[in-house]
């Protein structure tokens, strides 16, 4: 199983960008719970958004209102859409998927308790 982020790139400060992972390899549909983090260069892993299987959807409060994940289940995509972007929202952002509902679907969820991780796609946010 592979989770592939695209989409990242340099931004102007005040713009929006939408990031898109896609998972591929025999999984037709991850069940249970997809999520977006980001980690800028000397800081941990921040989890940003998820998004369960019923499509309900949990933000951090440091994006509320400004990012919002969602997914498209017929080309096994989650998305991220990002606006009003600010020059520290410069970050690598992966995306991560739990394949059991043994742990809340929640971006506040230890780092280490999600099953699958992509590469990661940086996103640079210039003024």
């Amino acid at each position: 199983v592979k989770l592939a982020e695209s989409g990242g790139g340099s931004v102007q400060a005040g713009g929006s960008r939408k990031l898109s992972c896609s998972y591929s390899d025999g999984y037709s549909h991850i069940d249970y719970c997809m999520a977006w983090f980001r980690q800028s260069p000397g800081k941990s892993r921040e989890g940003l958004a998820t998004i369960n299987a019923d499509g309900g959807t949990t933000h951090a409060a440091s994006v509320e209102g400004r990012f919002t994940i969602s997914r498209r289940d017929s080309t096994n995509t989650v998305y991220l859409q990002m606006t009003s972007l600010k020059e520290e929202d410069t970050a690598t952002y992966y995306c991560a998927a739990l394949l059991f509902d043994d742990h809340p679907c929640s971006p506040d969820l230890a780092t280490d308790l999600f099953d699958l991780w992509g590469q990661g796609t940086l996103v640079t946010v210039s003024s």
